[in-house]
Protein backbone atom coordinates (compact mmCIF):
# COMPACT_ATOMS: atom_id res chain seq x y z
CA UNK A 1 0.00 0.00 0.00
CA UNK A 2 1.61 3.31 -1.09
CA UNK A 3 0.98 5.91 1.51
CA UNK A 4 3.64 8.51 0.40
CA UNK A 5 6.81 10.09 1.77
CA UNK A 6 5.87 10.25 5.62
CA UNK A 7 5.92 7.43 8.18
CA UNK A 8 3.06 8.96 10.10
CA UNK A 9 2.26 7.60 13.90
CA UNK A 10 0.45 5.04 14.41
CA UNK A 11 -0.91 6.09 17.57
CA UNK A 12 -4.56 7.98 18.15
CA UNK A 13 -2.52 10.85 19.02
CA UNK A 14 0.53 12.99 17.54
CA UNK A 15 2.26 15.92 16.63
CA UNK A 16 3.22 17.08 13.00
CA UNK A 17 6.28 19.25 13.96
CA UNK A 18 7.66 21.79 11.68
CA UNK A 19 4.95 22.28 9.12
CA UNK A 20 5.00 25.01 6.37
CA UNK A 21 1.82 25.99 5.59
CA UNK A 22 0.01 27.78 3.28
CA UNK A 23 -1.19 31.09 5.55
CA UNK A 24 -4.38 31.34 3.37
CA UNK A 25 -5.41 27.82 4.43
CA UNK A 26 -4.84 28.06 8.33
CA UNK A 27 -6.82 29.69 10.98
CA UNK A 28 -5.25 30.27 14.41
CA UNK A 29 -5.37 32.46 17.29
CA UNK A 30 -1.88 31.60 17.49
CA UNK A 31 1.06 34.05 16.38
CA UNK A 32 2.79 31.46 13.45
CA UNK A 33 6.17 32.67 11.93
CA UNK A 34 6.48 33.64 8.63
CA UNK A 35 7.98 31.35 6.27
CA UNK A 36 7.89 33.12 2.89
CA UNK A 37 5.12 34.34 0.09
CA UNK A 38 2.49 33.84 1.72
CA UNK A 39 3.96 30.49 3.52
CA UNK A 40 4.06 30.31 7.96
CA UNK A 41 5.80 27.83 10.22
CA UNK A 42 3.63 25.72 12.16
CA UNK A 43 3.25 22.53 14.53
CA UNK A 44 -0.12 20.82 14.37
CA UNK A 45 -1.82 18.47 16.88
CA UNK A 46 -3.57 15.39 15.81
CA UNK A 47 -6.07 13.74 17.93
CA UNK A 48 -8.10 10.94 15.96
CA UNK A 49 -10.10 12.38 13.57
CA UNK A 50 -9.45 15.85 14.68
CA UNK A 51 -6.85 18.87 14.91
CA UNK A 52 -6.84 19.71 18.78
CA UNK A 53 -3.84 22.53 18.01
CA UNK A 54 -2.37 24.34 15.83
CA UNK A 55 0.92 26.59 17.10
CA UNK A 56 3.96 27.67 16.56
CA UNK A 57 6.73 25.27 16.52
CA UNK A 58 8.12 24.21 19.72
CA UNK A 59 5.40 26.21 21.80
CA UNK A 60 2.74 23.36 22.17
CA UNK A 61 2.78 20.57 25.36
CA UNK A 62 4.66 17.74 25.35
CA UNK A 63 3.19 15.09 22.81
CA UNK A 64 2.74 11.71 22.90
CA UNK A 65 3.97 10.85 18.96
CA UNK A 66 6.15 13.58 17.07
CA UNK A 67 6.38 13.55 13.71
CA UNK A 68 9.19 15.76 12.47
CA UNK A 69 8.09 16.72 8.49
CA UNK A 70 11.26 18.39 7.97
CA UNK A 71 9.84 21.98 6.54
CA UNK A 72 7.35 19.97 4.54
CA UNK A 73 4.23 21.25 3.31
CA UNK A 74 0.80 20.27 5.29
CA UNK A 75 -2.48 21.69 3.38
CA UNK A 76 -5.50 20.60 4.06
CA UNK A 77 -7.96 18.44 2.11
CA UNK A 78 -8.71 19.69 -1.45
CA UNK A 79 -11.73 21.06 -2.55
CA UNK A 80 -12.98 20.29 -6.34
CA UNK A 81 -15.96 22.15 -7.57
CA UNK A 82 -16.41 21.83 -11.10
CA UNK A 83 -16.18 18.01 -12.75
CA UNK A 84 -17.91 16.02 -14.88
CA UNK A 85 -17.14 12.29 -13.40
CA UNK A 86 -20.37 11.26 -15.16
CA UNK A 87 -18.30 11.67 -18.71
CA UNK A 88 -15.06 10.75 -17.12
CA UNK A 89 -12.48 7.87 -18.97
CA UNK A 90 -14.59 7.38 -22.18
CA UNK A 91 -11.62 8.40 -24.42
CA UNK A 92 -10.46 5.15 -25.02
CA UNK A 93 -14.33 4.52 -26.64
CA UNK A 94 -14.80 8.13 -27.67
CA UNK A 95 -12.15 10.33 -28.52
CA UNK A 96 -12.46 13.84 -29.82
CA UNK A 97 -11.64 13.60 -33.06
CA UNK A 98 -9.95 17.08 -34.07
CA UNK A 99 -9.81 18.40 -30.22
CA UNK A 100 -12.38 21.22 -30.60
CA UNK A 101 -14.90 22.10 -28.57
CA UNK A 102 -17.81 21.12 -31.23
CA UNK A 103 -15.79 18.01 -31.44
CA UNK A 104 -16.20 17.35 -27.87
CA UNK A 105 -20.19 17.94 -27.87
CA UNK A 106 -20.74 15.75 -30.84
CA UNK A 107 -18.37 12.29 -29.44
CA UNK A 108 -19.75 13.04 -25.60
CA UNK A 109 -23.33 13.21 -27.42
CA UNK A 110 -22.78 10.07 -29.57
CA UNK A 111 -21.04 8.57 -26.54
CA UNK A 112 -23.85 8.74 -24.32
CA UNK A 113 -26.54 7.91 -26.03
CA UNK A 114 -24.89 4.41 -26.91
CA UNK A 115 -23.26 3.69 -23.73
CA UNK A 116 -23.95 5.57 -21.02
CA UNK A 117 -26.34 3.11 -18.88
CA UNK A 118 -26.66 3.16 -15.25
CA UNK A 119 -24.17 0.42 -14.91
CA UNK A 120 -21.49 2.46 -17.29
CA UNK A 121 -21.87 5.59 -15.41
CA UNK A 122 -21.84 3.96 -12.02
CA UNK A 123 -18.27 2.74 -13.29
CA UNK A 124 -16.71 5.33 -14.30
CA UNK A 125 -18.26 7.56 -11.17
CA UNK A 126 -16.64 5.21 -9.01
CA UNK A 127 -12.73 4.78 -10.93
CA UNK A 128 -13.19 8.87 -11.10
CA UNK A 129 -13.48 9.37 -7.48
CA UNK A 130 -10.67 6.86 -6.23
CA UNK A 131 -8.35 8.67 -8.23
CA UNK A 132 -9.71 12.29 -6.34
CA UNK A 133 -9.01 10.39 -2.94
CA UNK A 134 -5.74 9.35 -3.67
CA UNK A 135 -4.90 12.88 -4.39
CA UNK A 136 -6.42 14.24 -1.80
CA UNK A 137 -9.93 15.59 -2.54
CA UNK A 138 -12.42 15.77 0.22
CA UNK A 139 -15.06 17.52 -1.45
CA UNK A 140 -16.01 17.12 -4.95
CA UNK A 141 -18.91 19.15 -7.55
CA UNK A 142 -19.92 17.02 -10.14
CA UNK A 143 -22.10 18.29 -13.13
CA UNK A 144 -24.23 15.48 -14.61
CA UNK A 145 -25.65 15.55 -18.24
CA UNK A 146 -29.00 15.96 -17.82
CA UNK A 147 -31.15 16.20 -20.94
CA UNK A 148 -34.02 13.31 -21.05
CA UNK A 149 -33.66 10.46 -20.63
CA UNK A 150 -30.37 10.49 -19.36
CA UNK A 151 -31.68 12.53 -16.23
CA UNK A 152 -33.59 9.43 -14.69
CA UNK A 153 -30.54 7.25 -15.59
CA UNK A 154 -27.15 9.57 -13.62
CA UNK A 155 -29.28 11.14 -11.09
CA UNK A 156 -30.13 7.87 -9.43
CA UNK A 157 -26.64 6.86 -9.83
CA UNK A 158 -25.33 9.70 -8.06
CA UNK A 159 -27.37 9.86 -5.57
CA UNK A 160 -26.35 5.69 -4.85
CA UNK A 161 -22.41 7.48 -5.27
CA UNK A 162 -22.97 10.16 -2.79
CA UNK A 163 -24.01 7.41 -0.05
CA UNK A 164 -21.06 5.09 -1.24
CA UNK A 165 -18.70 7.57 -0.45
CA UNK A 166 -19.61 9.11 2.60
CA UNK A 167 -16.91 9.51 4.84
CA UNK A 168 -14.50 9.48 2.14
CA UNK A 169 -15.59 12.44 -0.23
CA UNK A 170 -18.62 14.71 -0.01
CA UNK A 171 -20.22 15.09 -3.55
CA UNK A 172 -22.72 17.85 -4.90
CA UNK A 173 -24.24 17.81 -7.86
CA UNK A 174 -25.48 20.29 -10.96
CA UNK A 175 -27.67 19.36 -13.66
CA UNK A 176 -26.16 20.71 -16.96
CA UNK A 177 -28.78 21.54 -20.02
CA UNK A 178 -28.23 24.07 -22.36
CA UNK A 179 -30.42 27.23 -21.32
CA UNK A 180 -32.36 26.77 -24.90
CA UNK A 181 -33.75 23.97 -22.83
CA UNK A 182 -35.79 25.80 -20.55
CA UNK A 183 -38.09 26.56 -23.49
CA UNK A 184 -39.70 23.40 -22.86
CA UNK A 185 -41.06 24.65 -19.57
CA UNK A 186 -42.49 21.48 -18.45
CA UNK A 187 -39.75 19.21 -18.83
CA UNK A 188 -37.28 21.91 -16.99
CA UNK A 189 -39.81 21.92 -14.52
CA UNK A 190 -39.57 18.34 -14.23
CA UNK A 191 -35.79 18.48 -14.68
CA UNK A 192 -35.60 20.96 -11.32
CA UNK A 193 -37.93 18.47 -9.13
CA UNK A 194 -35.32 15.68 -10.09
CA UNK A 195 -33.03 18.06 -8.81
CA UNK A 196 -34.46 19.07 -5.72
CA UNK A 197 -35.47 15.24 -4.92
CA UNK A 198 -31.89 14.32 -5.24
CA UNK A 199 -30.43 17.32 -3.39
CA UNK A 200 -28.62 18.62 -6.07
CA UNK A 201 -27.96 22.56 -7.61
CA UNK A 202 -29.85 23.20 -10.86
CA UNK A 203 -27.69 24.51 -13.86
CA UNK A 204 -27.43 25.47 -17.50
CA UNK A 205 -24.78 26.33 -20.18
CA UNK A 206 -25.04 30.20 -21.00
CA UNK A 207 -24.63 31.40 -24.22
CA UNK A 208 -26.08 34.52 -26.55
CA UNK A 209 -29.23 32.74 -27.46
CA UNK A 210 -32.46 34.84 -28.59
CA UNK A 211 -34.62 35.38 -25.53
CA UNK A 212 -31.89 34.76 -23.20
CA UNK A 213 -33.10 36.86 -20.57
CA UNK A 214 -36.40 35.19 -20.11
CA UNK A 215 -35.22 31.85 -20.36
CA UNK A 216 -32.87 33.37 -17.18
CA UNK A 217 -35.97 34.64 -15.32
CA UNK A 218 -36.91 30.86 -15.91
CA UNK A 219 -34.15 29.60 -14.35
CA UNK A 220 -34.11 31.83 -11.17
CA UNK A 221 -37.72 31.71 -10.46
CA UNK A 222 -37.46 27.90 -10.71
CA UNK A 223 -34.61 27.94 -8.35
CA UNK A 224 -36.35 30.25 -6.08
CA UNK A 225 -39.61 28.39 -5.64
CA UNK A 226 -37.45 24.99 -4.94
CA UNK A 227 -35.03 26.73 -2.90
CA UNK A 228 -31.98 25.57 -5.26
CA UNK A 229 -28.43 27.58 -5.45
CA UNK A 230 -27.43 27.84 -8.88
CA UNK A 231 -24.41 26.49 -10.97
CA UNK A 232 -23.82 28.28 -15.06
CA UNK A 233 -21.48 27.00 -17.92
CA UNK A 234 -21.11 30.34 -19.48
CA UNK A 235 -19.53 31.92 -22.27
CA UNK A 236 -16.80 28.92 -22.55
CA UNK A 237 -15.87 31.07 -25.74
CA UNK A 238 -13.22 32.81 -27.62
CA UNK A 239 -15.83 34.93 -28.77
CA UNK A 240 -16.07 38.92 -27.57
CA UNK A 241 -19.14 38.89 -28.21
CA UNK A 242 -20.47 36.32 -25.89
CA UNK A 243 -21.47 38.03 -23.18
CA UNK A 244 -23.79 35.63 -21.17
CA UNK A 245 -22.41 36.49 -17.84
CA UNK A 246 -23.43 39.95 -17.94
CA UNK A 247 -26.72 38.85 -18.23
CA UNK A 248 -26.27 36.17 -15.42
CA UNK A 249 -25.45 39.01 -13.23
CA UNK A 250 -28.47 41.40 -14.29
CA UNK A 251 -30.96 38.43 -14.00
CA UNK A 252 -29.52 38.02 -10.47
CA UNK A 253 -30.11 41.59 -9.45
CA UNK A 254 -33.23 41.53 -11.31
CA UNK A 255 -34.63 38.98 -9.66
CA UNK A 256 -32.94 39.48 -5.79
CA UNK A 257 -31.82 36.27 -5.80
CA UNK A 258 -30.16 35.27 -2.75
CA UNK A 259 -29.47 31.96 -2.85
CA UNK A 260 -25.43 30.93 -4.14
CA UNK A 261 -24.63 31.60 -7.92
CA UNK A 262 -21.47 30.30 -9.74
CA UNK A 263 -20.00 30.79 -12.83
CA UNK A 264 -17.97 28.31 -14.18
CA UNK A 265 -15.45 29.25 -17.71
CA UNK A 266 -16.24 32.80 -18.78
CA UNK A 267 -13.45 32.39 -21.30
CA UNK A 268 -14.81 35.39 -23.63
CA UNK A 269 -14.58 37.70 -20.71
CA UNK A 270 -10.88 37.55 -21.11
CA UNK A 271 -11.62 38.60 -25.26
CA UNK A 272 -13.56 41.61 -24.18
CA UNK A 273 -11.95 45.31 -24.17
CA UNK A 274 -11.28 46.44 -20.94
CA UNK A 275 -13.86 48.84 -20.26
CA UNK A 276 -16.84 45.92 -21.47
CA UNK A 277 -14.81 43.51 -18.89
CA UNK A 278 -14.63 46.21 -15.87
CA UNK A 279 -18.62 46.71 -16.07
CA UNK A 280 -19.53 42.83 -16.27
CA UNK A 281 -16.95 41.81 -13.18
CA UNK A 282 -18.75 45.21 -11.73
CA UNK A 283 -22.29 43.85 -11.63
CA UNK A 284 -21.01 40.14 -11.22
CA UNK A 285 -19.48 41.66 -7.98
CA UNK A 286 -22.81 43.37 -7.08
CA UNK A 287 -24.88 40.15 -7.91
CA UNK A 288 -22.65 37.89 -5.32
CA UNK A 289 -21.46 35.74 -8.14
CA UNK A 290 -18.55 33.72 -7.42
CA UNK A 291 -16.52 32.19 -10.56
CA UNK A 292 -14.46 29.09 -11.04
CA UNK A 293 -11.88 28.92 -13.86
CA UNK A 294 -11.12 25.45 -15.32
CA UNK A 295 -7.10 26.27 -16.60
CA UNK A 296 -6.08 22.84 -17.86
CA UNK A 297 -9.49 21.77 -19.65
CA UNK A 298 -9.77 25.69 -21.39
CA UNK A 299 -6.47 25.69 -22.03
CA UNK A 300 -6.84 22.29 -24.48
CA UNK A 301 -10.15 23.50 -25.82
CA UNK A 302 -9.93 26.94 -26.47
CA UNK A 303 -8.31 28.57 -29.56
CA UNK A 304 -7.81 25.54 -31.15
CA UNK A 305 -7.51 25.44 -34.91
CA UNK A 306 -5.76 23.04 -36.93
CA UNK A 307 -1.98 24.15 -37.79
CA UNK A 308 -2.53 27.29 -35.68
CA UNK A 309 -0.55 28.11 -32.42
CA UNK A 310 -3.40 29.19 -30.16
CA UNK A 311 -3.00 33.10 -29.09
CA UNK A 312 -5.42 32.66 -25.87
CA UNK A 313 -4.73 30.66 -22.72
CA UNK A 314 -8.60 30.19 -21.83
CA UNK A 315 -8.47 31.47 -18.54
CA UNK A 316 -10.88 34.06 -17.42
CA UNK A 317 -10.10 37.84 -15.73
CA UNK A 318 -9.02 35.92 -11.99
CA UNK A 319 -7.11 38.76 -10.91
CA UNK A 320 -9.15 41.38 -12.12
CA UNK A 321 -12.15 39.44 -10.54
CA UNK A 322 -10.10 38.53 -7.01
CA UNK A 323 -9.41 42.83 -6.91
CA UNK A 324 -13.03 43.31 -7.39
CA UNK A 325 -14.12 40.92 -4.28
CA UNK A 326 -15.09 38.01 -6.30
CA UNK A 327 -14.71 34.77 -5.11
CA UNK A 328 -12.51 32.90 -7.31
CA UNK A 329 -11.72 29.29 -7.63
CA UNK A 330 -10.52 27.07 -10.14
CA UNK A 331 -11.15 23.03 -10.79
CA UNK A 332 -10.40 20.08 -12.94
CA UNK A 333 -13.33 20.05 -15.03
CA UNK A 334 -12.69 16.93 -17.53
CA UNK A 335 -10.95 13.73 -17.25
CA UNK A 336 -10.14 11.54 -20.10
CA UNK A 337 -13.02 12.85 -22.38
CA UNK A 338 -13.14 14.79 -26.00
CA UNK A 339 -13.23 17.61 -23.72
CA UNK A 340 -10.03 17.12 -21.88
CA UNK A 341 -7.59 13.96 -22.92
CA UNK A 342 -5.94 13.83 -19.91
CA UNK A 343 -6.16 14.46 -16.30
CA UNK A 344 -6.67 12.88 -12.89
CA UNK A 345 -8.64 14.65 -10.74
CA UNK A 346 -5.73 15.64 -9.21
CA UNK A 347 -5.85 19.12 -7.43
CA UNK A 348 -2.02 19.47 -6.64
CA UNK A 349 -1.64 19.33 -10.04
CA UNK A 350 -4.75 22.00 -11.15
CA UNK A 351 -3.05 24.28 -8.60
CA UNK A 352 0.52 24.05 -10.59
CA UNK A 353 -1.09 24.54 -14.17
CA UNK A 354 -3.29 27.58 -12.80
CA UNK A 355 -0.10 29.12 -11.24
CA UNK A 356 1.74 28.77 -14.47
CA UNK A 357 -1.28 29.41 -16.60
CA UNK A 358 -2.86 32.57 -14.53
CA UNK A 359 -0.20 33.67 -13.16
CA UNK A 360 -0.93 33.00 -9.45
CA UNK A 361 2.87 33.71 -8.49
CA UNK A 362 4.98 36.90 -7.70
CA UNK A 363 3.53 36.43 -4.78
CA UNK A 364 1.75 33.31 -4.51
CA UNK A 365 0.18 34.56 -1.65
CA UNK A 366 -3.49 33.92 -1.50
CA UNK A 367 -3.73 31.67 -4.35
CA UNK A 368 -3.99 28.53 -2.38
CA UNK A 369 -7.52 29.18 -1.64
CA UNK A 370 -8.48 28.92 -4.87
CA UNK A 371 -8.07 25.18 -4.45
CA UNK A 372 -9.18 24.75 -1.17
CA UNK A 373 -10.90 26.97 1.40
CA UNK A 374 -12.80 29.52 -1.32
CA UNK A 375 -14.60 26.44 -3.17
CA UNK A 376 -15.63 25.14 0.68
CA UNK A 377 -17.19 28.28 1.05
CA UNK A 378 -18.88 28.58 -2.72
CA UNK A 379 -20.22 25.04 -1.92
CA UNK A 380 -21.69 25.81 1.54
CA UNK A 381 -18.93 23.82 3.55
CA UNK A 382 -16.40 26.62 5.56
CA UNK A 383 -15.75 23.39 7.38
CA UNK A 384 -13.27 22.26 4.15
CA UNK A 385 -10.56 23.24 2.82
CA UNK A 386 -8.99 25.13 5.78
CA UNK A 387 -6.53 23.93 9.05
CA UNK A 388 -8.56 25.06 11.84
CA UNK A 389 -8.64 23.75 16.08
CA UNK A 390 -11.66 21.38 16.14
CA UNK A 391 -11.09 20.73 12.23
CA UNK A 392 -11.01 17.35 10.64
CA UNK A 393 -7.80 15.70 10.33
CA UNK A 394 -7.92 15.28 6.52
CA UNK A 395 -4.30 16.39 4.93
CA UNK A 396 -2.33 16.82 1.96
CA UNK A 397 1.28 16.24 3.39
CA UNK A 398 4.04 17.46 0.93
CA UNK A 399 7.96 16.94 1.01
CA UNK A 400 8.35 20.33 -0.63
CA UNK A 401 9.66 22.92 1.73
CA UNK A 402 8.58 25.92 -0.85
CA UNK A 403 6.88 27.01 -3.43
CA UNK A 404 9.70 26.16 -6.15
CA UNK A 405 9.80 22.59 -4.68
CA UNK A 406 5.95 21.99 -4.90
CA UNK A 407 5.24 23.01 -8.44
CA UNK A 408 8.43 21.84 -10.13
CA UNK A 409 7.34 18.39 -9.54
CA UNK A 410 4.18 16.54 -9.87
CA UNK A 411 4.63 15.48 -5.51
CA UNK A 412 3.41 11.78 -6.57
CA UNK A 413 4.97 11.02 -2.88
CA UNK A 414 2.70 12.86 -1.55
CA UNK A 415 1.09 11.74 2.07
CA UNK A 416 -2.39 11.76 2.36
CA UNK A 417 -4.11 11.83 6.42
CA UNK A 418 -8.04 11.03 6.19
CA UNK A 419 -9.45 10.91 9.92
CA UNK A 420 -5.97 11.09 11.32
CA UNK A 421 -3.86 8.47 9.91
CA UNK A 422 -2.61 7.76 5.87
CA UNK A 423 -4.27 6.22 3.48
CA UNK A 424 -3.14 4.23 0.06
CA UNK A 425 -2.10 6.76 -2.36
CA UNK A 426 -2.24 4.45 -5.19
CA UNK A 427 -4.07 5.42 -8.26
CA UNK A 428 -6.46 2.88 -9.37
CA UNK A 429 -5.29 1.31 -12.90
CA UNK A 430 -6.92 1.72 -15.89
CA UNK A 431 -6.92 -1.99 -16.68
CA UNK A 432 -9.69 -1.79 -14.60
CA UNK A 433 -12.07 -0.13 -17.20
CA UNK A 434 -10.84 -2.38 -19.98
CA UNK A 435 -14.26 -4.01 -20.06
CA UNK A 436 -16.25 -0.78 -20.80
CA UNK A 437 -14.44 -0.54 -23.95
CA UNK A 438 -13.90 -4.48 -24.78
CA UNK A 439 -16.38 -3.70 -27.91
CA UNK A 440 -13.38 -1.67 -29.36
CA UNK A 441 -11.18 -4.64 -29.96
CA UNK A 442 -13.54 -6.97 -30.92
CA UNK A 443 -12.69 -8.60 -34.86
Amino acid sequence: MATGFATVPAGRRYRIAGAVVPSALVETSARLPAAGDGLVRADIDIDGATITSIHAPGTGAPAAEVFDIRSGMVWPGFVDMHTHIDKGHIWPRRANPDGTFMGALMAVQADREANWTAADVARRMDFSLRCAYAHGTVLLRTHLDSLPPQDAISWPVFSQMRERWAGRIDLQAVSLVPIDFVQDRAAYEALADRVKLHGGVLGAVTFMYPGLDDLLDTVFRTAMDRGLDLDFHTDESQDPDERSLAHVAEAALRNRFTGRITCGHCCSLARQDEDEASRTIGRVAEAGIAIVSLPMCNMYLQDRHAGRTPRSRGVTMLHELARAGVAVAVASDNTRDPFYAYGDLDMAEVFREAVRTAHFDHPVGPWPATVAATPGQILRRPDRGMLRTGGPADLVLFSARDWSELLSRPQTDRTVIRGGQPIDTTPPDYRELDDLFAALHED
